[in-house]
């Protein structure tokens, strides 16, 4: 199974233009099962989804998992999870994360040929403190599932270094898949986005998607990790 995980900056490409149709060409380029979001959901006003429902639709193979938490909107504070359409979706809810400003992330288990798996999408804190907090909360939320899956959790954690804080937390009970990295989208030095992956799963091959569209699509490149259940 191919999951990836994609800060879309709103789907402002670092040429500041508003294209979601730039973020879909990178989403088919990249082929992924199971895709993570981040900031897909416009920050102001009615917060509509940053790609458009119809353009989703009608110009990919992915379904957004509904976490029904506003009309127009496919996210909860801008983290959402596109599934492919053949998948079916067991269970999904947003979780609420410790913070001074909005914050939170999303769960689903889902099943796609055959195997069923759990991920979780966050967009974690600037603060160091705040992120080793809602990492905590993240895992504990997982722990209290009443049925145990393979699981994997993605997205932009913050994390400007490579170990410690938040991740040293994760890696007590999960392991990273090695994508490199992935911001600024035209010059990645930070691995800010993140793949993690409970133990029951093998990482076999991971990556950050470096095509020409993705470079200009967002401020981040996306990453990739293929999986092999044990």
């Amino acid at each position: 199974m191919l999951v990836a995980s994609y800060n879309i900056h709103k789907a402002v490409g670092s040429d500041r233009r508003h294209r979601p149709d730039r973020i879909l060409d990178v989403l088919r380029e990249v082929d992924a099962d199971i895709v993570a979001l981040q900031e897909a959901d416009r920050r102001f006003g009615t917060r509509l989804s940053a790609l458009p429902l119809n353009m989703i639709a009608e110009h990919s193979d992915y379904c957004p998992v509904p976490f029904d938490i506003r009309p127009g909107g496919i996210g909860w504070h801008g983290n959402a999870l596109l599934v492919r359409k053949s998948a079916t979706i067991l269970h999904r809810a947003p979780l609420v994360l410790p913070a001074l400003e909005p914050r939170g992330a999303v769960m689903a288990d889902i099943r796609l040929n055959g195997r069923e798996i759990r991920i979780v999408g966050m967009h974690l804190d600037l603060s160091g403190l705040w992120r080793r907090r809602q990492a905590n909360a993240v895992m504990m939320h997982i722990e209290q599932q009443p049925r145990p899956l393979p699981t994997v959790m993605m997205g932009d954690m913050n994390e400007w270094r490579r170990h410690g804080g938040c991740l040293g937390d994760f890696a007590q009970h999960y392991a990273f898949a090695e994508t490199g990295p992935s911001f600024h989208a035209r010059q990645p030095i930070a691995r800010l986005d993140r793949i993690v992956v409970s133990q029951d799963l093998r990482v076999a091959e991971t990556g950050v998607h470096r095509s020409a569209s993705a470079r200009t699509a967002s401020d981040h490149l996306p990453v990739w990790a293929r999986l092999d259940f044990g």
